[in-house]
């Protein structure tokens, strides 16, 4: 079994690291707190009857 050259082991860390960070920041940009917010609101101001 041949063993892989440096300059592979050098790509695939640099292709890793860019595909965590594009994970990373997708997930940063289509996370929406205030829209669980408004929703987590309205469930508890059903059940409180003032």
């Amino acid at each position: 079994m041949p063993q892989m050259a440096p300059m592979s082991w050098l790509y695939l860390f640099i292709y890793f690291i860019l595909m965590f960070l594009t994970f990373n920041s997708i997930n940063y940009y289509l996370y929406l707190p205030m829209l669980k917010m408004k929703f987590n609101y309205k469930i508890i101001s059903n059940y409180w009857k003032w």
